[in-house]
């Protein structure tokens, strides 16, 4: 579809003289021809300057409309390309499908398409959440791993498994899990899963019912979102402050049945816990009769003292499940995970994931226990912990240097990202766009909230870009910012 009809098609349309503000309209239209198929995946838009310039509009409105359609999943950025309509929404086949797109899914299933999507250039690059190093991975010892295991694999690891992982790898785990996190726990209480979205959503499923209230951080992790909105859930925010998620501080009178958190490093925010705030979020949920999910997910990564003790550790009521991941501090591609559960769960927990998400690669799984075992897991959690200190120091002072004193930046204690709040008057939205189109991401923290936005600013992953890169992306951010 030719660039000059999208804006001309545009130019009939919008209402110069609507109370809808500009850029509201300008978003809600480009929505709806999506929707409706008048706009198909793949279909490249004009340049936010291009549109500008031809509408008499001004810049900032065409950049808000095209952040929005991003951050909802509707459009993708591609650096150097420009921005494009989401390959999901795919031509339509008929005039049926065009009258109706989403024919046949349920509104769950429409609300996991669009409002979860993670856009395309969150995927690599500066600056980007939540991605390890990977050049760095030991790939050879780990591929030599692999190869011993697969060549000397028992015909029984290629039929369909029921044991909730490798005996083990979950034996391995447990050692790990009590002397470096404290947790309490032994083999026979662990479930391997593939990945923290599939743990979380057994969790919901299995312990909640549609329409039951999860409290959920305020702000939190957008994975956690869309696994307990999936499963019909009611999420409640609850605030997190300089202590962590507070109790007190929910408003909303209903009774929770799971409650969220990231005890030891909170995402996005980055505090940790305190000892009063955890016993009494442990207590409010005994009287609750509710379930604590500790999200564990990069423990391992702390800078300036040990490792936080899980939470898990200190509930002798068994009322947490402990998730960890290994796409952290491994990578993201091996999609292994494990829930630590209570006793009384485990065999349910372990029918539910045959049933639901058949068990499966073994051999990786006995690479990966012996990988643990033989220390490698350890040394590389160490180079890693020493490359993602020395990464931080060099934004935080690139962002001293090329932005001044304009932004506040999280303490930094532990973890692969900063918050970076922005001043008042600064509109996070906006410049995010402005940053996209010159090829860096900056995750906007609005996202991360479930009401009303808390402060202006973004979520800036350094963990899985070179020092020259984030040098780079922080020249971005001072122009973006440039009066």
């Amino acid at each position: 579809m030719h660039e000059h009809w999208i804006i001309e098609a545009l130019a009939s349309e919008l209402d110069r003289h609507s109370k809808e503000g500009l850029s509201r309209q300008l978003t809600r239209l480009l929505r709806d021809w999506i929707v409706a198929g008048r706009l198909v995946g793949e279909v490249r838009l004009p340049a936010s300057r291009d549109l500008a310039q031809s509408m008499r509009l001004g810049r900032n409105t065409v950049l808000y409309a095209y952040e929005q359609l991003l951050a909802e999943g509707y459009l993708i950025a591609r650096q150097g390309a420009g921005t494009f309509v989401n390959r999901l929404f795919a031509p339509a086949a008929g005039p049926a499908c065009v009258r109706e797109p989403l024919l046949g899914l349920s509104m769950r299933g429409q609300r996991l398409c669009t409002g979860y999507l993670r856009p395309r250039e969150e995927l690599e690059g500066a600056f980007v959440p939540c991605v390890p190093e990977l050049s760095a991975f030991p790939h050879r010892i780990w591929q030599q791993l692999q190869a011993r295991h697969n060549r000397h694999a028992d015909s029984r690891d290629f039929n369909y498994q029921t044991g909730g992982g490798l005996r083990a790898l979950r034996e391995v785990l447990s050692d790990y899990l009590q002397l470096s996190r404290s947790v309490r726990c032994h083999p026979d209480r662990i479930l391997i899963t593939q990945g923290a979205q599939q743990s979380l959503a057994l969790v919901a499923h299995l312990l909640a019912d549609a329409g039951d209230v999860a409290w959920m951080e305020e702000p939190g992790y957008l994975g956690a979102k869309a696994a307990l909105a999936a499963a019909g859930l009611e999420l409640v925010p609850a605030p997190v402050d300089a202590d962590g998620l507070n109790p007190q501080g929910v408003t909303d009178p209903r009774v929770p049945r799971l409650i969220y958190t990231t005890p030891s490093h909170q995402f996005p925010s980055g505090v940790v816990m305190t000892l009063a705030r955890r016993l009494e979020l442990l207590e409010r949920a005994e009287r609750s009769n509710a379930w604590v999910i500790e999200d564990d997910y990069d423990s391992e990564f702390r800078y300036s003292s040990q490792p936080i003790p899980a939470l898990q550790g200190l509930a002798d009521s068994e009322r947490v499940i402990y998730v960890g991941t290994m796409s952290k501090v491994m990578y993201p591609g091996l999609r292994i995970a494990y829930l630590v559960l209570p006793d009384a769960l485990i065999d349910a927990f372990r029918r539910a994931n045959a049933r639901l998400y058949p068990e499966g690669h073994y051999r990786l799984q006995a690479a990966l226990a012996e990988f643990i075992e033989r220390g490698h897991f350890a040394r590389h959690v160490r180079r890693m912990r020493e490359l993602y200190r020395s990464r931080q120091a060099c934004l935080r002072l690139a962002l001293g240097r090329g932005a001044g004193e304009c932004l506040q930046l999280s303490p930094g204690e532990a973890g692969m990202h900063l918050v970076a709040t922005l001043p008042s008057g600064m509109d996070a939205v906006r410049l995010a766009a402005e940053a996209s189109q010159r090829g860096v991401c900056l995750r906007t923290l609005g996202r991360h909230y479930l009401g009303e936005v808390g402060e202006e600013g973004w979520v800036l992953g350094y963990a899985g870009i070179s020092e020259a890169e984030i040098r780079r992306g922080v020249e971005v951010i001072a122009a973006v910012m440039a009066p």
